[in-house]
């Protein structure tokens, strides 16, 4: 019987599949996280998503692995997790009163195959306070995300407007997702 594993550490990425009632296992890959800054940022989530995928993938050879990874582009610089406090707010600096784009790349591995996707959606956030800033940062939110803010809690405070997939901006392009994983023979049962 086939079945699924998460190759990430995400808690949102594995809230999304819980959400749809898939049944799955998590594995967290240890994997460099590194890139060449002339690859796009396309490249980038599919590479960084592929590398997770099949670290995964080598140690479970019968299963359906999906990896995937989100960055954060404002003006064409990539805005990865902040290092810590003072960057989180630098970060949301840059982003307050503009428009970015985020991509999440995703990759499946199956015992027969391998693939890989992204989806981009542009996000714009209010002109922000300094007081909005450090209340947000100071809650700890920031530090483990891409760009430095979480639209699904408390960061959602942040978002004027966004275009195109809502989960994506959270970690995983669900529908999306659950499409090419029936597209590569998992047996989706909700």
């Amino acid at each position: 019987m086939e079945h699924l594993i998460l190759a990430s550490s995400s808690p949102r990425r594995k809230e999304l599949l819980e959400n749809i009632h898939l049944k799955f296992e998590v594995e967290s890959p240890d994997v460099d996280e590194s890139f060449s800054r002339v690859l796009t940022p396309e490249e980038v989530v599919m590479l960084l998503a592929e590398r997770k995928a099949k670290v995964v993938a080598a140690n479970n050879p019968t299963a359906f692995v999906l990896g995937a990874d989100t960055i954060v582009v404002l003006e064409g610089t990539v805005l990865g997790k902040p290092n810590d406090e003072v960057e989180a707010a630098e970060m949301l600096r840059k982003l307050s009163g503009k428009t970015h784009e985020v991509y999440t790349g995703v990759a499946i591995v199956t015992p027969n195959d391998a693939f890989s996707f992204y989806e981009k959606t542009t996000v714009t956030f209010w002109e922000l306070t300094e007081t909005e800033i450090n209340m947000y940062v100071s809650s700890g939110e920031p530090l483990d995300k891409a760009g430095a803010y979480g639209i699904q809690q408390l960061g959602s405070f942040l978002v004027k407007e966004i275009q195109g997939d809502y989960f994506s901006v959270v970690g995983l392009p669900i529908s999306r997702t659950v499409r090419e994983l029936r597209r590569a023979g998992f047996p989706l049962h909700f």
